[in-house]
C-alpha cells in the first residue's frame, strides 16, 4: 500500500511544526503522500505545497472543520479543496471568529480555579486569535507549572464536562459537508471513535453524514487505538465508506504516531485515495 497521511496539523493552527517542518518529517518517514489539515484554517498549505514539491512527495490540500452536531463537536476533515473557493473562504472565515470569545470564557474559568494570566498565554502561543484553541491552553498550562504535560490539561481541565470546559456552537455538519464538496474535496469524519456517543447515536450520525455527501470515514488514525482499527474497518464496510488513514499529528511529545508511521489500512477497504489520480 502506498503510505498515505491525510490528517495532520501545523503551526498555522494547533501544531507544533511549521507546514515546512512537517512535510519534511513526513518526508524522512517514507511518507508518499501527506495532506495538511489545520483546524479552520487553510493558511499553512501554499507553504506545505512548496516545501512537498521540494521534497518529492505529493501533496494534498485539506483542512479539518469544527462542527457542533446536537451537542456533540465533530470534525470533519476535507482533502483535496480548493483554498481559494470563496463558499469555503467565507465559512471558514465564521467559525474562526468565535474562537476568541471562547477562549475569553476558558480563561475565565481557569482564573476561577486560581490560574490566572491564561488568556494571554494561550494567545502568545497562538499567535493569532483567530487560531486559538484549547490545545494553546493547554501548552500555557504546562509551561506555567500547573499540569505535568497537555494531555493532563484536558484531563483536568479542559476537556468535556471538565472544569473549564466551555460548549462552542461551531457550523452545522450540513454546512462543513457542503463547503468541502463546493471546494471540489472529499468529505471525510475525523476519529470516528474519539466522539462520546452511544452506538445507536452514532449509528444515526453517521447515515446523517452519509445522506449530506460525507463520502469517508478514518479507520487508521492516531486518534484511535490500535484495536480499534477492525471496529472501523467493518463499520466503512458495512456502510459503504471510504477509508482514510492519518496520524492527526500535533508535534513531538503530543502525538501517537508522526506522520507516515502508522499501519497500513486493510486490504479489503477502498482508501479514499482511490478517488483521485495520483
Amino acid at each position: 500500500m502506498e503510505n498515505f497521511d491525510l490528517h495532520n496539523h501545523s503551526t498555522a493552527s494547533d501544531g507544533l511544526l511549521s507546514p515546512a517542518q512537517l512535510i519534511e518529517l513526513a518526508a524522512r518517514n517514507g511518507t508518499h503522500a501527506i495532506a495538511l489539515t489545520d483546524h479552520d484554517t487553510t493558511d499553512g498549505l501554499e507553504e506545505a505545497e512548496r516545501a512537498a514539491r521540494e521534497a518529492g512527495i505529493a501533496f494534498v490540500p485539506g483542512v479539518e472543520i469544527s462542527v457542533s452536531w446536537g451537542r456533540t463537536t465533530l470534525h470533519v476533515v476535507g482533502l483535496r479543496v480548493d483554498p481559494a473557493c470563496p463558499e469555503l473562504v467565507a465559512g471558514l472565515g465564521s467559525i474562526r471568529e468565535g474562537r476568541l470569545e471562547r477562549g475569553r470564557l476558558i480563561a475565565a474559568e481557569l482564573e476561577r480555579l486560581g490560574m490566572p494570566g491564561t488568556l494571554e498565554g494561550a494567545l502568545e502561543l497562538a499567535g493569532d486569535a483567530a487560531q486559538l484553541t484549547r490545545s494553546h491552553f493547554g501548552r500555557h498550562l504546562v509551561q506555567a507549572g500547573h499540569v505535568k504535560h497537555t494531555q493532563q490539561a484536558f484531563d483536568k481541565y479542559l476537556a468535556s464536562g471538565k472544569p473549564a470546559y466551555v460548549a462552542h456552537r461551531w457550523t452545522s455538519l450540513e454546512n462543513a459537508i457542503s463547503w468541502i464538496c463546493g471546494s471540489g474535496g472529499i468529505a471525510v469524519l475525523a476519529h470516528p471513535g474519539r466522539y462520546d456517543l452511544q452506538p445507536s447515536v452514532r449509528r444515526e450520525m453517521l447515515r446523517e453524514f452519509g445522506q449530506l455527501g460525507g463520502e469517508g470515514i478514518e479507520v487508521v488514525t492516531g486518534s484511535h487505538r490500535p484495536e480499534e482499527y477492525a471496529t472501523w474497518q467493518r463499520v466503512a464496510a458495512e456502510m459503504g465508506f471510504l477509508a482514510s488513514r492519518g496520524a492527526d499529528y500535533h508535534g513531538p511529545g503530543e502525538s501517537s504516531h508522526e506522520p507516515g508511521r502508522l499501519a497500513a489500512l486493510h486490504a479489503s477497504l477502498v482508501p479514499v485515495w482511490s478517488r483521485w489520480a495520483h
